[in-house]
């Protein structure tokens, strides 16, 4: 499944990050706030289970989240989202999976792994900011596959088709949540319109 979260919210606060002149510390506080309006889409189907509880007034059934939330972001930029989502779902845990891509070729490499325990019994959600060729993405899947992960939904916050069919041809099983769909890739696989790096504008570094 392909999601783009057509949101006015979303679409303001992600316009004012496509500004070229848009700093360090409003780009990253727009992005905090993304995530969090689309945490409400990517979290509306997590799985519940009954509990019997006391109200003031008497006993009610309520429900409770049936399984645990485990955000993996993908280092860097996709530290850029975790805040966000935690704020509404504070209980998660957090992986962390480091991926760098070769300037030449386009490929992904993976650099570093750490992730909670029961990650096949766990609700996997692998954000990153950027879903451009889709290798990153893909090879970020294909690892916490490996590692157990069953239920997991890609959260960015702009794509292009290219980057989209990548993962649906590689993972067809994996859900995919974007708050923009943009143009083309260019020449070098960057996305067009885009808003530059997200990692050099979220940290400073450019």
């Amino acid at each position: 499944m392909l999601e783009v979260l057509h949101h006015p919210l979303i679409t303001h606060k992600l316009t004012q990050m496509r500004q070229k002149q848009t700093g360090t510390k409003d780009f990253r506080e727009n992005l905090d706030e993304i995530a969090e309006l689309m945490a409400y889409e990517v979290c509306r189907d997590l799985p519940t289970q009954p509990i019997e509880i006391e109200t003031p007034i008497g006993p009610c059934t309520g429900y409770e989240l049936s399984k645990e939330v485990i955000i993996v972001p993908i280092l860097r930029a996709g530290i850029g989202l975790l805040d966000g989502i935690r704020r509404l779902v504070p209980t998660a845990k957090v992986g962390f999976i480091g991926m760098y891509r070769d300037e030449k070729t386009l490929e992904p490499h993976e650099y570093f792994a750490k992730f909670p325990k029961n990650l096949d019994q766990s609700v996997v959600m692998i954000v990153d900011p950027m879903l451009a060729t889709g290798g990153s993405a893909v090879a970020a899947i294909d690892a916490i596959k490996k590692r157990g992960a069953k239920t997991i939904k890609l959260v960015c916050l702009v794509g292009v088709p290219e980057g989209v069919k990548a993962v649906q041809n590689a993972h067809p099983d994996v859900d995919i949540y974007l708050a923009a769909m943009d143009d083309h890739l260019n020449e070098v696989g960057y996305i067009v319109p885009g808003l530059g790096d997200a990692g050099d504008r979220i940290f400073g570094t450019k």
